[in-house]
């Protein structure tokens, strides 16, 4: 595109929703044309900061949405919901990282695909996505060692293997033509005897303040492999997503994945 991407955010007085606001700042790639918030925020009509120069103020609807790109959504499955049919009934772009989606929207996200360009991630890492690339080669091409994947975050992380860990795993068992459900294990204590062929191990560390740590460990007889993610800065994975973003603008209907973005020519 010769002119700036024009995004709009959903959720954008979330965590993630303020990370991006704050990589504007400096990015002129982009131009924020609207950010949606719950009905019930307190920032529902106030200037977006630090915006404020453009006197944009937050929505809680997309009734009054200007003609924009492609949306970011880091919300809820409901803000989603509104959000997809937005970019359905505009044919805008969407770039989401919501989770905890149910099986219809899930069912409406999958046919979006075929009526305009959608890319969701758990982790929007480009670290990450590389790595996952790298693991599916690696399981691929050393289909007889055994794999390992631990995962480490802070101890305030609700769910456990992360959903990192449980995609790189479904990677790896997709490139083994298998399945991840056939595949792993998720705890081992007392008398488990022998490691299972085949089977995929997840070992999960919780405390302190880790945004994020992940290894897979294939290994063989007498040699190790270790692919290894570290995230040191929760920034990375607005980043990510606004990289997503300008690649996804202009881009075909379907369903994209982040490491189209990472192979994409620069």
């Amino acid at each position: 595109m010769t002119h700036p991407v024009r995004l709009a955010i959903n959720g954008a007085s979330g965590r993630m929703g303020r990370a991006l606001l704050e990589l504007l700042r400096e990015d002129r790639r982009f131009e924020l044309a609207h950010a949606v918030v719950a009905p019930d925020s307190p920032d529902d009509g106030q200037l977006v900061a630090p915006l404020t120069a453009s006197n944009l103020r937050y929505a809680h609807s997309w009734s009054a949405a200007p003609v924009v790109d492609v949306v970011i959504d880091f919300s809820s499955p409901a803000a989603l919901s509104a959000a997809l049919d937005h970019c359905l009934q505009h044919r805008v772009a969407l770039v989401s990282g919501t989770t905890g989606v149910d099986a219809v929207l899930e069912d409406r996200l999958t046919d979006a695909g075929h009526h305009m360009a959608i890319l969701r991630a758990a982790n929007f890492s480009l670290g990450v996505a590389l790595l996952t690339r790298l693991l599916r080669d690696a399981a691929a091409a050393l289909p007889a060692w055994d794999l390992e994947i631990v995962e480490a975050h802070h101890g305030r992380k609700q769910d456990a293997p992360s959903g990192t860990a449980l995609a790189l795993g479904r990677a790896a068992a997709d490139a083994r033509q298998t399945t991840l459900e056939a595949t792993a294990v998720y705890s081992r204590e007392g008398q488990t005897g022998e490691r299972a062929d085949g089977s995929i191990g997840f070992a999960v560390v919780r405390g302190g303040d880790i945004v994020g740590e992940h290894t897979a460990m294939l290994i063989g007889s007498g040699e190790r492999l270790e692919l290894s993610h570290r995230a040191t800065d929760r920034s990375i994975f607005a980043r990510g997503a606004l990289q997503a973003a300008g690649w996804l603008a202009g881009q075909k209907a379907g369903q994209w994945q982040l490491e189209d973005v990472i192979a994409a020519p620069r």
